[in-house]
């Protein structure tokens, strides 16, 4: 692919599409002189590239205005470029809209001649629909009780697929989906036009491994015993155990070099649900560390989302319960609703990391009374390597660190934080 992006949005003030392209190196336009974004007095919502469009220069002197460009190169002036499409579910606007927007994006970017389209969605919409009614219709080991939760709905998430297809998108690059159902939604599109070999889902484990060794996050009591990594449910049990491996391979270069990283360990919980806001929290029988190692320890529970944060709270209480020193709640996609803040505004989560694919975590209102204990990690950085490297097929030099770190003056970590903000 050519290495002569553009990069746009679906609104014009989007903040984690402005901070990608500034790393992709699109600083000379800004994101809103790229595409008009506008909507009719109807509401319907009308983009349209600013690239290279035919300028009309009006005329003076009683002479009448003129096109600039010749009319054979109407409707071709995004000849040979790659549009890439950074949406996330910030602001005002839904995402339903946003959906739409996407969609008018994408094809305005290839009815005006767009070699490819690249969508990032960070947090991929329709994600969580990733089940129907019908046997093909999600994982085919489904029960038949789960199946008849979804009597009578869509399989949104297949028609988002198939929307993205329609509108002209070629790739998709997204964070940390944990759905083999979505995934299998595109790869199933592996012998089209359209997702031809082009789905990117980012797994942050060496990044959540390297903030965790470079930023000194063991307590001062621990640090000759090192962290036990908790999957707090069977599902987070395959990330936690990437980022362990990444975190115990940077440890054992650490130990090389005489520094004192001490070594993981590895923790597997297992949840029986006793309706449909309650859990039972329990070790499992398979877990490679057994609960009385915890005791006076370091513990961090890592998931790919947080939605009700009723499971999350539940282990955090039983871990605390069973001797560990702190514990901390590592997740990707942070749901700022109030009931997720509510139920982790408990003392037995001491520490909460995230990271900016849903951009509202960054406004201090949304965080409300967890901003003494947030941490984000904005990933704009690590999204452009993906994209310079992955995407585009550059040698270009990463970003580095791959992130950057937004915390609240009200966190106890701001004074050695601040450096990296």
């Amino acid at each position: 692919m050519s290495s002569d992006p553009i990069i746009v949005s679906t609104i014009s003030d989007d903040p984690l599409a402005a901070d990608v392209a500034q790393y992709m190196g699109q600083t000379e336009e800004d994101i809103s002189d790229i595409i008009s974004i506008k909507n009719f007095a109807n509401t319907e919502f009308c983009p349209r590239f600013m690239v290279g469009n035919s300028d009309f220069r009006p005329g003076h002197d009683g002479k009448p205005g003129v096109y600039v460009r010749d009319i054979s190169q109407v409707g071709d002036s995004l000849h040979d470029r790659i549009v890439f499409i950074v949406s996330t579910c910030s602001g005002s606007i839904t995402r339903n809209a946003r959906a739409m927007r996407t969609f008018l994006v994408a094809r305005a970017a290839k009815d005006n001649g767009a070699k490819a389209v690249v969508l990032v969605e960070p947090d991929l919409f329709y994600s969580a629909q990733d089940r129907g009614p019908r046997v093909e219709h999600g994982n085919p080991a489904r029960s038949d009780l789960d199946r008849r939760k979804f009597d009578g709905q869509a399989f949104s998430s297949l028609l988002y697929c198939q929307l993205l297809n329609t509108a002209g998108v070629d790739c998709v690059l997204t964070v940390h989906n944990h759905s083999e159902a979505v995934a299998a939604n595109f790869e199933r599109n592996l012998t089209s036009t359209v997702f031809k070999r082009h789905f990117y889902n980012l797994i942050p484990s060496d990044l959540y491994a390297e903030f965790l060794i470079e930023h000194n996050i063991l307590s001062h009591s621990n640090m000759d015993r090192g962290f036990v990594l908790c999957a707090p449910d069977k599902g987070a049990e395959p990330f936690v155990t990437q980022v362990f491996r990444s975190l115990q391979s940077r440890c054992d270069k650490c130990r090389t070099a005489e520094n004192g990283c001490p070594a993981p360990d590895l923790l597997l919980m297992g949840k029986n649900r006793t309706g449909e806001r309650s859990v039972d929290i329990t070790i499992r029988e398979d877990s490679p560390t057994a609960l009385d190692a915890i005791r006076g320890r370091d513990v961090i529970v890592f998931d790919d989302m947080v939605r009700t944060g009723h499971t999350i709270a539940e282990c955090c209480r039983y871990l605390k319960e069973n001797g560990a020193a702190r514990v901390l709640f590592m997740v990707t996609h942070f749901y700022s609703s109030p009931e997720v803040k509510d139920n982790l505004n408990d003392g037995a989560i001491d520490e909460i990391i995230t990271t900016n694919t849903l951009p509202n975590i960054l406004n201090r209102d949304m965080q409300g009374r967890l901003r003494h204990k947030m941490v984000i990690l904005k990933i704009e950085r690590w999204i452009a390597n993906a994209l310079n490297k992955d995407v585009l097929g550059n040698d270009k030099p990463c970003c580095s660190p791959a992130y950057t770190i937004d915390v609240s003056r009200k966190n106890p970590r701001w004074a050695d934080l601040q450096k990296d903000i």
